[in-house]
């Protein structure tokens, strides 16, 4: 089954959290990094197909997650279209700025929900077998979302990844489906892809956040998984929407890894919202009363990262 990939990281480059990115091969992208700084070139248009019309979202679940861990993701894809009454920001609004890439409607609109606690292809997994699970969700007109629990190793993650965007052929290969893979970090490296939920191992030591639904590793998940969602809806297979060289590209989101709030800087999410009761920071509010904590996203008119707060 032939595939693409793109994958994210948000990981710590130690003192400066520096952004790199490096194209791994031909159909590997590889995001290393916690902080990037304002991109250099605006975004350009490969000419590519982007995603389009109604898509549905398939979430597999593989290893073990609690239903209230699950309730966190499946309220966050449900916020993407319900601005919450009297509450702003939202998720909504965030998720809206990607229409400035898109030429045609979108909707995307929870669909299956796959569940596999025996861990059915082992507790460490390559990038084939994600693969392999994101073919068990719809295969047309489809984004099919890997989620990984605490106690899965996936190949390179922590170490230069925290999570993978991409494409495949059906079974059939009369179609293409995209997907997303992200992992639970909290007890690998959380320091490294659920920062400012958690210190990174080296750079600043200031205070970690608290996050907003009180799960760093599930918190830090929707981080990951709002900028690669962008990044899919925008580059799904790898021609689209990104800037700089092919083999160094920075996508939507990516372009502004680790700029939460305005006043972002190396280290320092921004300045964000807080919970009054919780103490607990975020920039948007969604469906069921949720908050989240949600990545900037590169404004194709003025090529600046563009926060909600």
């Amino acid at each position: 089954m032939a595939s693409t990939s793109t994958s994210t990281c948000l990981l710590s480059c130690f003192l400066l959290f520096v952004c790199l990115l490096d194209y791994s091969s031909a159909t590997g992208r590889k995001l290393n990094g916690l902080v990037q700084d304002e991109p250099p070139t605006p975004i350009v248009y490969h000419n590519g197909p982007l995603l389009s019309g109604k898509i549905s979202v398939n979430l597999i679940w593989y290893g073990n997650f609690k239903p209230s861990q699950r309730a966190i993701i499946t309220d966050f894809f449900n916020s993407l279209y319900t601005t919450p009454k009297t509450q702003s920001p939202s998720v909504a609004m965030w998720w809206k700025k990607t229409e400035k890439y898109l030429s045609t409607s979108l909707v995307l609109k929870l669909g299956r929900q796959i569940f596999d606690e025996k861990y059915s292809l082992g507790k460490s997994l390559s990038d084939k077998k994600i693969v392999r699970l994101a073919s068990r969700g719809e295969q047309s007109n489809a984004i099919n979302v890997v989620l990984t629990s605490s106690d899965v190793n996936v190949d390179d993650f922590c170490s230069s990844r925290c999570g993978t965007h991409g494409s495949s052929l059906s079974t059939s290969k009369k179609t293409k489906y995209t997907y997303i893979w992200v992992g639970n970090s909290e007890t690998q490296c959380a320091g490294q892809c659920a920062w400012p939920f958690k210190k990174p191992i080296s750079g600043p030591r200031d205070a970690p956040l608290v996050p907003p639904n009180n799960d760093i590793g599930l918190d830090g998940m929707v981080v990951n998984l709002a900028s690669l969602l962008a990044g899919t809806a925008t580059n799904p297979y790898g021609n689209g929407y990104y800037q700089g060289e092919v083999d160094s590209p920075f996508e939507v989101s990516s372009a502004c890894t680790g700029i939460y709030g305005k006043g972002a800087y190396p280290g320092y999410a921004g300045k964000l919202l807080i919970d009054s009761k919780t103490g607990a920071s975020y920039n948007a509010h969604g469906f069921n009363g949720r908050k989240y904590l949600l990545p900037a996203m590169l404004d194709r008119s003025t090529s600046t990262c563009s926060t909600l707060v």
